[in-house]
């Protein structure tokens, strides 16, 4: 898998530093994404972005650099952690439709890439132009969040009246063809079995599985189980996920806590932050 090195950050930092109010080396994060295959130069580039972008805070102490979350990344974790681990990938209950339309002149491109990215990590699909669909009820102004969108945005919630297909509608809206292949190649990929982790140990294996899961289900609405196809893959996929993360996890926690240079929080005021 070629992740880059900021979604690998980003997975680490969401598995092994969320629930621990420290600030973490940049020494272990550069060892850690070097098991991962990244090379030092591109690890402290992707560091030195994350302070820049706001998602990490940096600290000294002497001529130590250390790395803190910054809140909002700690609230986009916390929500990432609950949708990793704890949402199944279909839901049971055919509810009500979320529809978000939005209009963003196109010369503000960067913001609607944000707004596109920030909706299909929440479950929305495009329905057409400046409208996007997701299934159940969505907090609107929770997904604008933070993106200075909200003016431009509205929200409705309601359900589906004749003649509409929403079977059609999930089509037009979702790709379901290739998101099936994606949960049947992560099964074969994760499923061969439980041999020893190859190089890079347990915790780079578990970074991967973690990264690999991330990225597939972020393109997942997450749809009532009703609108899928029969045999829908992604039940499956989601109970080798969870079996294979456990398989990994103590091996992993250790080969981290080897590796862990870290300073409680809060620090010293005459300390940090440093951008």
């Amino acid at each position: 898998m070629g992740a880059r090195p900021q979604t690998l950050m980003f997975t680490l930092l969401g598995r092994h530093v969320l629930h621990r109010n420290v600030a973490v080396a940049s020494s272990t994060c550069i060892a850690v994404l070097a098991r991962l295959g990244v090379g030092e130069e591109a690890a402290r580039s992707t560091l030195n972005r994350m302070v820049l972008r706001g998602h990490l805070a940096r600290h000294r102490r002497g001529r130590r650099a250390y790395l803190a979350l910054t809140p909002r990344t700690r609230r986009v974790l916390a929500e990432g952690e609950v949708r990793i681990f704890a949402t199944p990938p279909v839901r049971v209950v055919d509810d009500a439709w979320t529809l978000l339309s939005f209009s963003i002149p196109e010369g503000q491109r960067h913001e609607r890439h944000r707004l596109r990215t920030a909706l299909a990590w929440r479950g929305f699909g495009p329905l057409r132009s400046g409208l996007w669909l997701a299934p159940g009820h969505v907090d609107v102004a929770e997904v604008v969040e933070g993106l200075g969108l909200a003016q431009r945005v509205d929200g409705f919630v309601g359900h589906p009246t004749s003649p509409t297909d929403i079977r059609r509608v999930v089509a037009d809206a979702w790709d379901l063809d290739a998101l099936a292949a994606r949960y049947v190649a992560f099964t074969a990929n994760w499923g061969a079995g439980s041999d020893p982790p190859p190089e890079g140990g347990a915790l780079a294996e578990q970074l991967r599985l973690i990264t690999e899961w991330r990225l597939l289900i972020l393109d997942d609405p997450h749809l009532p189980v009703a609108h899928l196809p029969d045999g829908w893959p992604a039940q499956d996929a989601f109970a080798l996920f969870l079996r294979r993360h456990d398989g990994l996890r103590d091996r992993a926690d250790g080969e981290f806590a080897a590796l862990l240079d870290a300073l409680p929080l809060p620090l010293d005021s005459g300390h940090g932050p440093d951008r």
